[in-house]
């Protein structure tokens, strides 16, 4: 999730880590039969490092709901990122103690689904006119196996990052394709050495994604119910190859950059150590809070042939209804109004989250010239994980950065690589049911 200080990637990635895998199955295994029109109701929402511009939305949203709700009061408590795995295992165990509405990251739909968490809001989130804005991509971090469960709250994604002054200097151009992204990183670490061309990381998952689908792979193929994995496939592997290309000592030395992460190598950017970084919308303001501002600018990141756009992982998070609430209506009213166009609208004013919907995020676009390129890329088509609860198994097992670490040490090729990752995916698709 973007605050001021915080990136959507560690609230994805810790999500990842602590949700779907290690929550529980219910108690509270259908819909609960009461339905009351008044009285309080419980939301939870992700605590920011600055919180201030969040609640001020947030109070707003509320008091226009209670406005149009005689005798409906709402609660919001703020919960720390780092415990909010326990705390929504143990409202899934105990309903009587749950809130009604949650924030949760938009990786968890599948897990938290399938641990029977999550209301059903297909037929109000069909019938609700400003859903039909949603970007699709947006959606289907809501939708599992047909039907969603949650509205889109807010979403990140990733571009280019790359240094103004050093391209000048050099007299280079910004790349147009994903070849002439790997030759001009390694022609400015030649000429520059005291700078990674591009700074990436072995531990950067979504920062090598777009290289596997730019080349056309996936992560896996949906066969029936459940999922195979797709990270061994010829396509898949052609990806992997441009992306672990990128470390050794004429781009990024992969003894320094093998453990990075994404923060990593937006910090080594921001820090003035790299020519070019895959970052955030989310990452704006470490930039300008870094000894590159000023002298950046950002597109898009180039496919494998001109002109196209190769496609990012859509991060962010969502807003749902708890199967257990007593006040379904009145809790599927409050997660359109904390997640509607006009909220949306003042968080990302307030905080700089980017519009789930399409309309909004034009509008804010033309206020804000920063946020365009993550626009045209969301635009170009963004991507997602599997909707399965097994990709939490995956991420906090880091099969993924162990495949690429396993390949930049040298220790095994990108076949056997892949072929090993892909089988420890299936094996956690299997179990998963």
């Amino acid at each position: 999730m973007k605050p001021l200080a915080r990136t959507v990637l560690p609230l994805t990635a810790l999500v990842l880590a602590a949700g779907a895998a290690c929550a529980p199955g219910t108690s509270g295994s259908s819909d609960s039969a009461k339905d009351d029109k008044s009285g309080t109701l419980r939301v939870w929402l992700f605590q920011e490092v600055n919180n201030a511009p969040k609640k001020k939305v947030m109070d707003t949203a509320v008091d226009a709901f209670e406005k149009a709700h005689d005798g409906a009061k709402v609660k919001i408590e703020y919960i720390p990122v780092e415990t909010r795995a326990e705390k929504i295992k143990a409202a899934f165990n105990d309903p009587k103690s749950a809130p009604d509405v949650i924030e949760y990251g938009n990786t968890d739909t599948a897990g938290y689904v399938k641990d029977g968490g999550l209301a059903d809001v297909t037929k109000e989130f069909g019938d609700w006119d400003e859903a039909a804005d949603t970007d699709p991509t947006a959606k289907e971090s809501v939708t599992v196996d047909g039907k969603i469960y949650g509205a889109p709250y807010f979403v990140g994604v990733r571009a280019l990052y790359y240094r103004t002054d050093v391209f000048k200097d050099l007299g280079i151009d910004v790349p147009k394709t994903q070849g002439e992204l790997v030759a001009t990183a390694k022609k400015i670490h030649k000429e520059r050495p005291e700078l990674y061309g591009l700074a990436v990381g072995g531990a950067y998952t979504y920062g090598a994604m777009p290289f596997i689908w730019a080349n056309g792979g996936e992560l896996a193929d949906k066969k029936g119910d459940s999922y195979t994995s797709a990270i061994d496939s010829p396509a898949a592997q052609k990806g992997i190859k441009a992306y672990t290309s990128l470390f050794g000592d004429a781009n990024c030395p992969a003894a320094k950059c093998a453990a990075m992460g994404g923060n990593d190598t937006v910090t080594a950017f921001a820090s003035g150590k790299a020519a070019m970084a895959i970052g955030g919308d989310f990452s704006h303001q470490a930039m300008e809070d870094g000894a590159v501002k000023g002298k950046y600018a950002v597109v898009p990141l180039p496919g494998v042939r001109q002109g196209d756009i190769a496609p990012a992982f859509a991060g962010g998070n969502n807003i749902g209804v708890l199967k257990s609430t007593s006040h379904r209506t009145l809790a599927v009213d409050l997660m359109k109004q904390l997640a509607g166009k006009d909220a949306q609208r003042a968080l990302f004013s307030g905080m700089g989250f980017l519009p789930t919907y399409t309309d909004v995020r034009q509008d804010v676009a033309k206020e804000e010239p920063f946020v365009a390129p993550f626009v045209k890329t969301l635009g170009a088509g963004a991507k997602f994980v599997p909707a399965s609860p097994a990709w939490a198994q995956i991420d906090a097992s880091q099969v993924l950065p162990t495949m690429f670490q396993e390949i930049v040490s040298g220790r095994k090729d990108v076949k056997a690589a892949s072929g090993d990752a892909a089988k420890k995916m299936d094996d956690a698709f299997g179990a998963a049911g």
